[in-house]
């Protein structure tokens, strides 16, 4: 398929924005959203969404649900981010595109990675979240004001949250119950490093191993205590040998904690630990084996498993498969290659698939070193990735067709 006269015009105005669109990352580059840093979410809140409601759309926002308590990366004075929800749907019953972003990176809102640094040669830069995902952002609404500018009409909703990062656990059912309201759904994500559109994610979850034992003076009454990190010992390493990576069973602990000094036998321990699993099946299998770390609540040394599975796997299924072949006739009629991959990694997407909305995730820019002070861009991302998204949000408004 080649592109129509209207879609060349479209991606012809699109090209004229490369000074605008870097600009523009350089700004939101330049604006620090980790952390749940309130003044650079908010600021970056205003920025969107006053462009979104000058498009026409209404500006809506939801109030945060609850976060468990024992998970790591809590919010530092309690700020909690709602989430957005910028609509601009015609009365048509079909083509309804749900575009989903998040604002907050990984990055710390108060070290020295700050700003975006654009190589000699203008073809790549490394700032903080700058393809994860401020540059999806920055050509997500880029691509909406050039459709209004070429009077082509498209049927969206654009989504912004500001803890993805941290398992989107305040905004997953706002995200849910946008993607009945949907036909399509498009994640800002970036591509992967050759460029590839992902179709495939595996699942993910957290859980925490809590043990329990009696203090005691190492010196003077050693007997009497009981360990609690040794108890979390013997459990870290019984979940060294859960994982069953060629099944994509995978488990993994990280931080540890447990012992204020070293001449006082510890009554509290607790260790993080993460999994991923390709279908609901392996799900089941690790909640079984970390659940059969509990013992009863009298016992010492005694162990308590608290998990979160929140984010379902996203496998492939014919309706986002069709999605994506839609996105790579697209890109072909724009002289782009879209190979196809799947990935460990999870996203927004495995919940918008998991309530039923055919979602692919990975329509944002090129680059790579996602969650390193190494991120970067390949900045001609910016351009064409944003003519793709375009023409495919105003080709799936219009049913799939050439305009």
């Amino acid at each position: 398929m080649t592109l129509s006269p209207q879609e060349q015009k479209l991606a012809d105005a699109i090209a004229l924005k490369a000074d605008a669109l870097l600009h523009d990352l350089i700004l939101h580059v330049g604006t620090p959203t980790g952390g749940f840093n309130e003044a650079g979410i908010e600021q970056t809140r205003d920025l969107l969404t006053s462009r979104l409601v000058a498009l026409g759309a209404t500006h809506t926002q939801t109030d945060p649900d609850p976060k468990p308590q024992w998970l790591l990366g809590g919010q530092p004075g309690g700020y909690q981010p709602k989430t957005s929800i910028c609509e601009r749907l015609n009365s048509a019953t079909s083509g309804r595109v749900l575009i989903a972003g998040h604002m907050d990176t990984v990055h710390d809102p108060d070290g020295p990675f700050q700003k975006l640094d654009i190589s000699e040669d203008g073809k790549t830069a490394i700032g903080p979240g700058c393809v994860d995902m401020k540059g999806g952002l920055v050509i997500a609404v880029a691509a909406l004001e050039a459709l209004q500018e070429c009077g082509i009409k498209a049927n969206w909703t654009f989504t912004l949250n500001a803890d993805e990062e941290t398992g989107t656990y305040h905004s997953a059912q706002t995200l849910a119950d946008q993607a009945k309201l949907h036909d399509f759904g498009l994640a800002l994500e970036p591509a992967m490093p050759g460029g590839e559109l992902v179709i495939e994610r595996m699942g993910a979850g957290q859980f925490m191993i809590e043990t329990f034992g009696k203090s005691a003076h190492v010196g003077r009454a050693f007997t009497e205590g009981i360990s609690a990190v040794t108890k979390l010992a013997e459990c870290v390493l019984a979940v060294g040998d859960m994982p069953d990576p060629d099944r994509g069973r995978i488990l993994n602990i990280g931080p540890l904690e447990g012992g204020p000094v070293t001449n006082g036998v510890p009554d509290h321990a607790k260790a993080w630990g993460n999994v991923r699993f390709p279908d609901q099946t392996i799900a089941d299998e690790i909640i079984t084996m970390l659940d059969a770390l509990n013992t009863s609540e009298d016992s010492l040394p005694g162990v308590k498993v608290h998990r979160s599975f929140n984010r379902p796997a996203k496998p492939l299924i014919p309706a986002t498969e069709a999605l994506a072949l839609q996105a790579r006739s697209v890109a072909e009629s724009l002289g782009q290659k879209l190979p196809f991959a799947k990935t460990g990694g999870v996203c927004d997407g495995n919940l918008l698939q998991q309530a039923g909305l055919p979602t692919i995730d990975t329509v944002g820019v090129r680059g790579g070193g996602l969650h390193t002070p190494d991120e970067w861009i390949e900045i001609p991302s910016l351009v064409e990735r944003c003519q793709l998204l375009a023409i495919l949000i105003a080709r799936l408004s219009a049913g799939g067709s050439e305009l």
